[in-house]
Formats: C-alpha cells, sequence, structure tokens
C-alpha cells in the first residue's frame, strides 16, 4: 500500500474565502510584565511584480489581562489603488468584529481609505514598525532606516492595557506560481509597563492549510540577516515549526 500524499497547492490563485494565501511567524514570549509597545524590522528583498495585492505587517492583540478585545495590524502594501503601489496600514478590528475607528492620518490616501494611506516604501530598504500605547488607544508608527524619518500612520482608538499574542505575516493575493517575493523580518523587540525590552526566544511557523485555500509552495528561511518569507519556493520548514537563534539580528 502506498504512502498517503497531502494535497499540494502551487499554482493558480488561492482558493481562501478573501482570495489570500497567508503565512505567520507567532512569538513565542517569555514571561514578563504586561508589553505595551511591539515592534519588527521589515524589508522587502524581491518586490511583486504584478499589481495583485501583498500585505506585510507586525500584529498584536489588544487585552486587559483577562481578555482580547480585538487586535490590529501595522505595515506596508503592494497596491495598486495607491501611488507607485506603496501603501502603508494601521487598521484593526474590535473584539465586537466592526473596524477599529481612528484619528485622522497624516498621511494622504488616494482611495481615501481611512486604514490604508500613501507611503512611497523602497525596495531593500528597511523599515520598522512600531505599536506603542497612548492616552487614547494604540499608535502606529513607520521608522525608514535610510532616511531617518518616523512617521505616525494614526491612532487607533481600541481598548486594551497591553497588547498580547504578537505576530508578523505575510498576506499574498497573487497565484501561488507567480514571480517569487522575498521579505525578510528582524529586530523582534517589545517594551513592558515597567520600560524592560523583551525579545521572543522563538517563533512558531505557520501557514494557511491547502483546506483552507492556502498555497503549498510558501517558505520560511534564514539568511544570516533575519527571516525571510518567500513566496514560490519549495517548503523546507515544516507547519508548525518552532525556530531560535534570531532575536539577536536586526
Amino acid at each position: 500500500m502506498g504512502l498517503f500524499k497531502p494535497k499540494t497547492r502551487i499554482t493558480g490563485r488561492p482558493p481562501s474565502g478573501n482570495g489570500a494565501s497567508s503565512f505567520h511567524l507567532h512569538w513565542q514570549m517569555p514571561p514578563s510584565a504586561p508589553l505595551v509597545g511591539v515592534q519588527a524590522t521589515f524589508e522587502v528583498v524581491e518586490p511583486p511584480q504584478d499589481d495583485d495585492l501583498y500585505f506585510w505587517a507586525l500584529q498584536a492583540s489588544f487585552g486587559d489581562g483577562r481578555r482580547s478585545h480585538g487586535g490590529a495590524h501595522l505595515g506596508l502594501q503592494w497596491n495598486r489603488r495607491h501611488p507607485g503601489n506603496t501603501a502603508a496600514n494601521w487598521g484593526g478590528y474590535h473584539h465586537s468584529g466592526r473596524i477599529l475607528d481612528g484619528s485622522t492620518s497624516p498621511l494622504p490616501s488616494t482611495p481615501d481609505d481611512p486604514n490604508t494611506r500613501d507611503f512611497a516604501w523602497q525596495a531593500r530598504n528597511p523599515y520598522r514598525f512600531r505599536i506603542t500605547r497612548v492616552t487614547d488607544g494604540w499608535r502606529g508608527v513607520i521608522a525608514d532606516f535610510v532616511t531617518g524619518r518616523s512617521v505616525v500612520v494614526r491612532d487607533l482608538y481600541a481598548p486594551g492595557t497591553q497588547l498580547i499574542t504578537p505576530m508578523v505575516w505575510s498576506e499574498v493575493f497573487a497565484e501561488c506560481d507567480d514571480p517569487q517575493v522575498l521579505v525578510r523580518w528582524s529586530g523582534f523587540g517589545a517594551l513592558t509597563v515597567d520600560g524592560d525590552v523583551v525579545t521572543p526566544g522563538a517563533v512558531r511557523v505557520n501557514y494557511q492549510a491547502y483546506e483552507a485555500g492556502g498555497c503549498s509552495n510558501t517558505n520560511v528561511l534564514f539568511d544570516g540577516d533575519g527571516i525571510i518569507q518567500a513566496t514560490n519556493a519549495e517548503r523546507a520548514v515544516p507547519q508548525g515549526s518552532v525556530v531560535s537563534g534570531f532575536a539577536e539580528l536586526g
């Protein structure tokens, strides 16, 4: 009797509910005081070559020590609705399911989207994403390592006094066999309410399952400078892998 061979999807569009195939790096945090800030460094190493939507983000949920009050994601997009296909997004959801309200962003938005703003990011240029606590909620800031410029995308009016379950991810609306896109994550860190800086000891790898419409040819790898998320690649790191040894990178 032959061995069972799992189904794979390496061509065509992902048939998921939102039309995307996503993969995630869930931070494995050490015990600490409650977190009031998280940050990560991000770089597009090989940019998209088509007009399909790509979204790369740092995400955290909002908690109060007893329950989650929803969460939000801060990052960059390859988005044809914006000039040069480049945009930044800071948005999320209340635990009731409604979209979170927020302040008016200082960045323009060609399609007048309160969450997604025009942002002229460059490939092979690192950016720092930072989510921090402010008086009225949570602030999303993106810093350009080359120019030294930091931009407050806006503040989100969200409940909760701490950040929980941080992660980073890629959400890809392209065909599974479209030209390969590579992005690098590094510099993971968090700030506690006591002012201490803590870093994840490892990350847990998650790929969107075949049954949920995910592509089977997404992968993660280490290149000496951080963790690469790759599309259209042979999957060498299995689902659910817990990997470490990167926290000092970036």
